[in-house]
């Protein structure tokens, strides 16, 4: 059972830097559609989840935001018609570097032009034409997908009365920049990458991804949460390897199991291109000042979450994001939540998510 749809964009599909040649578009959706067709819930998704972002009759299989969409669940599916879209560039429906090039019958591999968080925002923009939808109740996105939600606002002023934007900010810090460079090198470095032309149904660059996934995993979650989730306990037995440098640590052994989780579940290629969109995205394009470029914004309501403990978006850029925010929109609230899982805890600390959610929408 399969609850994906998916549309095909006729024509040319501009994009920031290049274009596409009629691209997919896949996404899900929950609930039902008003007469009116006011009553739309987008949600941007982070780098690596795909559009399931909740269980449904055509797809019951546990979805990454299963706490918080939903029947009765602060994104109520009982009240709101909810999408949830793939973004472009990403491996799962939508048109990426993995999909067949119209033009050359081939994948498109690095042929695939340089991606932008932009581009993720204009496609959704061309889906809700597809689906006949003017006006948005609310766009939301956690990380990657808070940075779509806030392009997506920037691009089509008036689509949507209200923004949330969860662990995100307007442009990646140089930790952020400096530890994705990194990923990408190493899963570069790979010998088995190819320069990209690995073969797609086999093997590809796992070392490069495995190690990439490991240093990710350290910093989506917080120093304090390691500490008191693992200390300093002795992996089990059957989880030890021999040799000099083998696993010794319970903590080693989760990153290995995680990173062993993530290969062959998400394609290289596609993991190298939406990094790098993460790490280009910059809302106060072109003059470098958030206050100006926010000028445009026809928003009615934003809300800002934060986690004291994220290192990857830290605390300090959802403030500046509500700062400037608050010159043109009468009603910006930021939260700091004291979640201890770092960035992860928008998937985790449902205790406090939940109701901040729920009371804004």
């Amino acid at each position: 059972m399969n609850a994906l749809k998916t549309i095909t964009l006729d024509g040319v599909f501009a994009m920031k830097r290049g274009e596409l040649v009629s691209p997919t578009i896949a996404y899900e959706t929950w609930g039902t559609l008003s007469s009116d067709h006011s009553n739309c819930i987008l949600i941007f998704t982070g780098l690596s989840p795909s559009a399931h972002a909740c269980s449904s009759k055509e797809d019951p299989s546990t979805g990454w935001w299963e706490d918080m969409v939903g029947p009765n669940k602060p994104i109520n599916t009982n009240e709101f018609f909810v999408i949830c879209i793939n973004s472009l560039g990403s491996c799962f429906g939508s048109t990426s570097p993995i999909s067949i090039n119209p033009e050359t019958d081939e994948p498109y591999r690095l042929s695939f032009p340089v991606l932008s968080v932009e581009d993720i925002a204009n496609a959704a923009n061309e889906l809700l034409k597809v689906l006949d939808i003017s006006v948005l109740h609310a766009v939301i996105g956690p990380s990657m997908g808070g940075m779509s939600a806030l392009s997506f606002c920037q691009l089509h002023p008036g689509k949507t009365k209200r923004l949330i934007s969860i662990s995100s900010a307007a442009r990646s810090s140089p930790f952020s920049i400096a530890l994705r460079s990194l990923q990408r090198e190493i899963i570069r470095n790979d010998p088995s990458w190819e320069n990209g032309a690995y073969d797609l149904d086999g093997n590809g660059p796992i070392s490069g991804m495995r190690l990439a996934r490991k240093l990710g995993m350290i910093t989506y979650r917080s120093a304090k949460e390691w500490s008191a989730r693992f200390g300093r306990e002795r992996a089990m037995e059957k989880d030890l390897k021999s040799g000099a440098f083998g696993v010794d640590f319970e903590i080693e052994s989760y990153l290995e199991s995680q990173a062993n989780k993530f290969i062959g579940a998400f394609d290289p290629n596609c993991y190298l291109y939406l990094s790098r969109a993460m790490d280009l995205f910059d809302a106060s394009d072109p003059d470098g000042n958030l206050e100006n470029s926010f000028k445009q914004l026809k928003l009615e309501q934003a809300l800002i979450i934060g986690v004291e403990t994220d290192l990857l978006f830290p605390i300090i850029q959802q403030a500046e994001l509500a700062e400037a925010l608050e010159k043109y929109v009468n009603k910006v609230r930021l939260v700091r939540l004291d979640s201890l899982q770092g960035h992860d805890s928008f998937l985790v600390d449902m205790d406090r998510f939940r109701p901040v959610i729920s009371s804004f929408i």
